[in-house]
């Protein structure tokens, strides 16, 4: 089977998995802004579709047929705080003129590539696959700050909540970490070129996640309140995607950057580098990283206790899945840095030392997102993001 052939169903696959989010939906909802700091949702049906169609069409050679919609639909947004959206509900078209763009843009491009002509690049379907799973995650994290009425709940298995773990320092000895990919090795974004290899002095590391029951003290003495817990009754919730459960105190504490940060100060520590990550979670070798079984690929909608997989070989858990992880390190380009020639602003737009990566991964990150090289990026004052941190001892 050529890769062509391999890739067209894993399109269709990633077609499902959004298509299903909004399937999850009262149609009222479709109008609604759950973060300030982002498109309505009506953007995102529209933006799905159109991000394929602008970026297939041309190796394709189909005509254009609503350019105001290929431009309306074509980029998200990302406004600091003093710079928030101000459109209006009736500022978008209808449901119905979005969804009768969308079939018209999927049924030509499927009768293209049906019998793709070779200026089509196996990396151009690429794209289109991981920015649709990465909209999955975007789309879940967005939903999750809807109410709950406006969401029709699947049969949830909620994991079962204990006691926060003592966690304890895992030892990681001096060497050396790999950062980035080689084009020889497959497909990666721009940011992930190129493959070097950093020295790392020998650090210690929490062998978990910095949980719900950990962040509690931290409140107590004075903290602010992460985004993801609310207030029932006089006690925490940890507020799910489809109801409110007693504050799990198991579970990674979801933060912004600014908030890791804090803790890791009020605790005398710090949030690991990207290189210190590294170190820690692949050991040189993207076997040994622990996913397996862990809670990603859409396996939750939320997280679940930080003790739930075995600890990988340098004693460390849970460092892929169940919440991404904040580093130390400013989003910036590795050396040898190109931008895609038919995308260039998909991470230059972003090296302006406002945005910090994340590593490892979240119950909605889908499994191709999982390699080592991947690299995430928001700003240090996000919410919204299922993003957690451990501490390291320099």
């Amino acid at each position: 089977m050529t890769l062509h052939a391999q890739l067209l169903p894993a399109l269709t696959r990633a077609r499902a998995q959004t298509d299903s989010l909004f399937e999850l939906l009262d149609p009222a909802a479709l109008y609604a802004r759950p973060i300030p700091e982002r498109h309505r949702i009506i953007f995102y049906l529209g933006h799905l579709e159109a991000f394929d169609w602008n970026l297939l069409r041309p190796a394709l050679d189909r005509p254009a047929f609503h350019s105001s919609f290929d431009r309306l639909f074509s980029f998200g947004i990302d406004p600091g705080a003093d710079d928030l959206p101000r459109d209006q509900p009736a500022d978008w078209p209808s449901e119905d003129e979005v969804r009768g763009y969308n079939t018209r843009v999927r049924s030509s491009l499927e009768a293209a590539l049906g019998a793709p002509p070779p200026s089509l690049s196996d990396q151009l379907l690429h794209v289109a696959i991981e920015h649709r799973l990465m909209h999955a995650e975007t789309l879940a994290y967005m939903l999750h700050h809807l109410p709950f009425e406006q969401k029709a709940a699947p049969a949830l298995s909620r994991a079962r909540a204990g006691p926060s773990p003592e966690n304890r320092m895992v030892e990681i000895p001096a060497g050396t970490a790999t950062l980035g990919r080689n084009h020889r090795e497959g497909f990666g974004w721009d940011n992930e070129f190129v493959a070097h290899r950093v020295e790392v002095p020998g650090f210690a590391i929490a062998r978990y996640k910095v949980t719900n029951g950990d962040y509690l003290e931290f409140v107590k003495a004075g903290a602010p309140v992460p985004h993801f817990w609310t207030c029932r009754e006089g006690a925490w919730c940890y507020h799910g995607m489809f109801e409110d459960v007693p504050l799990p105190l198991d579970w990674p504490v979801y933060v912004s950057y600014e908030q890791a940060q804090s803790y890791a100060r009020w605790k005398g520590r710090s949030l690991a580098t990207e290189a210190q990550f590294h170190r820690a979670a692949y050991d040189g070798d993207a076997a040994s990283d622990g996913f397996a079984g862990g809670n990603v690929d859409f396996r939750s909608w939320d997280p679940g206790p930080v003790t739930a997989c075995q600890p990988n070989p340098r004693g460390v858990s849970q460092m892929v899945g169940n919440g991404w992880e904040w580093t130390a390190t400013p989003f910036a380009p590795f050396s040898g840095f190109e931008p895609f020639s038919f995308y260039p602003g998909y991470s230059a737009n972003f090296f302006d030392g406002q945005h910090y990566v994340l590593k490892g991964g979240s119950p909605r990150t889908a499994r191709c997102l999982l390699r080592p090289s991947f690299r995430n990026w928001f700003r240090p004052a996000y919410p919204y993001v299922y993003a957690t941190f451990r501490l390291v001892e320099n």
